[in-house]
């Protein structure tokens, strides 16, 4: 079970499972992850989060976007708080994948 509490200053980072409609979502899982897994959240778009720079240039700055990796930890954190320095309106999903399908959120079969 996830247990990693966001630190206060991220906590404007964090996307609850209840406001993630709406927004971009990316699976930012690294690519051994992305690859062993087997599904993904509905309408995800995987990006390698090594790649963050490269990428970033391409994601839409009129509106928000929501990045999530296996457990909500490290990952998507780093990744949102660097799609948030280059204006992207970017938050990470809370407990990541792992706390979505815990909490019997829908998942798709990774395309």
């Amino acid at each position: 079970m996830d247990t990693h509490t966001p630190e206060p200053a991220d906590e404007a980072m964090v996307a609850e499972h209840a406001n993630v409609a709406g927004s971009l979502v990316l699976d930012v899982r690294r690519t051994g992850a992305f690859e062993q897994a087997t599904t993904q959240l509905p309408g995800a778009t995987w990006r390698d989060p090594a790649q963050v720079t490269q990428w970033a240039a391409f994601v839409p700055r009129d509106r928000p976007v929501t990045v999530y990796c296996v457990h909500g930890h490290e990952v998507s954190r780093n990744t949102a708080q660097q799609l948030r320095g280059l204006g992207v309106s970017a938050r990470y999903l809370r407990g990541g994948i792992e706390g979505w399908s815990q909490a019997g959120m829908p998942v798709v079969d990774k395309e």
